[in-house]
């Protein structure tokens, strides 16, 4: 059991409204619990909850590893995942936007390279 809480409503809230923002209304967003390293030197793994979902073909996860911390990522398929470049964020919000934009930025120059 991860000693790490859950996300709280307010958390939940600030996706949400993040992401009815970028997309005109939010994704179903789904409720799990990954394994994170969260020592990069260490090769325990430790539960931590996550919060999941899809759009248009891709996927977004943002785990949280501490209070408050938190950890993200997008991908299309398992040989097609990616970060922001940063390792943790310690604003929930920062780290949504910033996701949405490094994956929109991924997007267009696909489309570009086209």
């Amino acid at each position: 059991m991860s000693s790490i809480k859950d996300f709280t409503e307010s958390e939940l809230w600030h996706i949400r409204t993040t992401l009815e923002e970028r997309y005109g209304q939010a994704p179903d967003i789904q409720l799990a619990d990954i394994e994170l390293r969260l020592n990069p030197y260490g090769t325990e793994l430790t539960d931590c909850p996550a919060a999941f979902w899809s759009h248009e073909g891709c996927n977004f996860i943002v785990g949280k590893t501490g209070e408050p911390r938190y950890r993200c990522q997008f991908y299309y398929r398992v040989h097609q995942m990616y970060g922001t470049g940063v390792e943790e964020y310690d604003d929930l919000s920062e780290c949504v936007v910033t996701l949405l934009q490094v994956q929109a930025d991924y997007v267009a120059n696909q489309a570009a390279e086209n």
